[in-house]
């Protein structure tokens, strides 16, 4: 939110249109990482990155709804993709895991839904430079924040070491700050598809960075036979939407 405060331009703005940001800030960033962050607690960081494969589905079914279109057809490919999750530990499916299981979902449905929701409100302002609006994102995010903090906040648990900080700082500047900023800017230049296929790029590497850098086990096998049916599933879900292009076409 500091990044952003200077560049936000507080004259000729409808409040209507900060309040709306603030919302999506709220929504994607804020309670989003409510859900995320908790989700560790009760599962490995293979399987977190694993389950939010589902954004892309979620994304698409939202922008549906917001159309009034109806395609069944995706709850066949969301099924196909809690299948594929399942199979990572269907011998082993503990309250945990399913609990943790559904903190990601929410994470995804809140992720899914500040996006979409952004691309629209910034589809209606076609002339405006984002970044003089974009600091109201994190305004909600924060306020959102500061009350999850009074609620469940540790005042020993906050970093002591330069290092603590400094990763801290990063986060908030560089990942969050820069980066949802690149990232929700991204979004209104392209179609919801290639939106929702961006979304999976987290898969891959967040497995690489989490072997490569804290060499931390995962196994593999599992994952390949979980991550194949959830592959299925957006394979699925592709030619569905192909197929429904190419009708439109003929017609």
């Amino acid at each position: 939110m500091l990044v952003f405060l200077p560049f936000i331009q507080w004259r000729n703005i409808e409040t209507r249109l900060n309040l709306k940001l603030a919302i999506i800030g709220a929504i994607q960033l804020g309670l989003m990482y409510g859900f995320y962050y908790h989700s560790f607690l009760f599962l490995t960081v293979p399987e977190v990155l694993l389950f939010t494969i589902m954004t892309p589905i979620y994304i698409t079914l939202f922008n549906d709804l917001l159309d009034r279109v109806f395609r069944p057809k995706f709850f066949i490919s969301a099924l196909l993709a809690v299948v594929g999750a399942l199979a990572i530990r269907f011998d082993n499916i503990s309250p945990d895991f399913l609990f943790g299981l559904l903190l990601v979902q929410g994470a995804n449905l809140c992720f899914a839904i500040g996006q979409v929701s952004y691309k629209r409100v910034m589809a209606e302002q076609p002339n405006m430079a984002q970044s003089s609006v974009f600091g109201w994102f994190f305004i909600g995010a924060f306020l959102l924040a500061s009350v999850s903090y009074l609620l469940f906040g540790n005042l020993s648990k906050l970093p002591t070491t330069n290092i603590e900080w400094g990763i801290l700082i990063y986060l908030g500047v560089v990942a969050s700050g820069l980066g949802y900023f690149a990232w929700n800017s991204g979004a209104t230049k392209v179609n919801v598809g290639t939106l929702a296929v961006m979304n999976n790029l987290l898969i891959p590497a967040g497995i690489i960075v989490n072997l490569a850098i804290w060499n931390r086990d995962a196994d593999l096998k599992r994952l390949a036979i979980g991550a194949s049916v959830i592959l299925l599933a957006l394979a699925f879900n592709h030619r569905y939407v192909n197929k429904e292009k190419e009708g439109e076409q003929n017609a």
